[in-house]
């Protein structure tokens, strides 16, 4: 391990830190001690290094992602709205992956999460099993459809 495995990460905490706190010299010092401890835990951290074969696939899948969540806000405001009248149904579901990278599932993970109407519950790694909750859950085949074929497919694609 390097002294100083991420200079600019470390700059930009030290400065963080007296911009936060006053610039005396205890400040100084203990930003800097701080700084160098988070960057020494940032390279403990630090995962492989994603293998990208399709990345000029990236574009489509955040477009795709990006209109998903606006439909899905829109879906969820309608259900706070009016809920009771159409009479939603809140479920868990399992879905099995095919997906086995771990940036990949951790892409997934983000996107399914920050969908409004869905949430990355637990992810079974020996049997490649996701639990996801789903707001409205009318047909669970339906949803395993759009994560295996919308977004597991092309992030197979992007990283395999």
């Amino acid at each position: 391990m390097t002294l100083l495995p991420y200079p600019l990460l470390w700059f930009s905490l030290t400065v963080m830190w007296l911009l936060l706190n006053s610039l005396t010299p205890g400040h100084v010092l203990l930003g800097a001690t701080v700084a160098l401890v988070a960057c020494w835990g940032m390279a403990s951290l630090r995962p492989a290094k994603p293998k990208l074969k399709g990345w000029y696939r990236l574009p489509r899948f955040f477009l795709i992602v990006l209109y998903d969540i606006v439909r899905s806000n829109i879906a969820v405001v309608s259900i706070i709205l009016f809920g009771k009248k159409r009479g939603h149904r809140s479920a868990f579901m399992t879905v099995k992956l095919d997906l086995k990278d771990p940036t990949a599932l951790s892409l997934l993970a983000v996107v399914l999460t920050a969908t409004p109407g869905s949430a990355w519950v637990e992810y079974e790694s020996r049997e490649n099993i996701l639990l996801l909750h789903v707001l409205d859950l009318i047909d669970e085949e339906e949803w395993r459809d759009l994560i295996k074929n919308r977004y597991e497919k092309l992030l197979l694609e992007i990283f395999t």
